[in-house]
């Protein structure tokens, strides 16, 4: 006799799967996220993946700038990054130079997340916080590879990580599947297949993990 799944069972397994978040490391509503989404997460049950992107592949394919490079857009961007992350509770200290490539920083985050994801994790939110609260170049590799230290990796292991083709274009293959999965900025969330954009999408994720989708009233 075959097996069926009972209806309630199926959306049970549906309602386990992991939220999928993507950052950048030059991203600071990134950093405000990955400071509550996995909270968010464990309140419902749930698990998070990790996915390490960079914004301007996402940006390019979406014909997108970032919001910093229209003249009238950046003063009003740059105050809302500081009052944003101060509101959630947290530090803040505008980098400069502002945006930086990360390319580096997300490669060693792919080669953590081939050993230990949860390793993986902790190197994204050390790296957010000395970029965003420190104002550690991650662009610079000398800055980087320090941090990588400071952080209790194997330095001269994480810059020949960096340098190393295969995560080189393991990072090429994740930017390529965010752009497939209808990702264009950061940070960006799906849960359950419905796609939440910005860190000011809390209060629905929340909501939406409570009761699941949202009905008309």
């Amino acid at each position: 006799m075959l097996e069926t799944t009972h209806p309630d069972r199926a959306h049970q397994q549906v309602a386990r799967a992991p939220i999928q978040f993507y950052f950048d490391f030059s991203s600071p509503y990134s950093y405000i996220a990955s400071e509550w989404i996995n909270a968010v997460a464990a309140r419902h049950g749930r698990r998070v993946q990790w996915h390490a992107m960079l914004l301007g592949v996402t940006f390019q394919a979406a014909e997108l700038k970032s919001p910093v490079s229209y003249p009238m857009k950046r003063e009003y961007t740059l105050r809302d990054f500081e009052r944003s992350a101060h509101f959630a509770g947290l530090p803040y200290k505008q980098p400069e130079p502002f945006p930086i490539a990360t390319q580096n920083a997300a490669r060693v985050f792919w080669w953590l997340d081939a050993q230990d994801p949860a390793r993986a994790v902790a190197w994204a939110q050390a790296a957010l916080r000395a970029y965003f609260t420190r104002g550690v170049a991650l662009n610079d590799p000398v800055q980087l590879k320090a941090l990588a230290a400071q952080s209790g990796l194997d330095a001269d292991a994480a810059e020949a990580a960096w340098n190393n083709s295969v995560w080189k274009d393991r990072l090429k293959a994740e930017n390529d599947a965010a752009i497939a999965a209808g990702v264009f900025g950061a940070p960006y969330f799906i849960v359950d297949g419905e796609p939440f954009w910005g860190n000011d999408r809390q209060a629905q994720i929340e909501r939406w993990l409570s009761t699941g989708p949202f009905k008309r009233l």
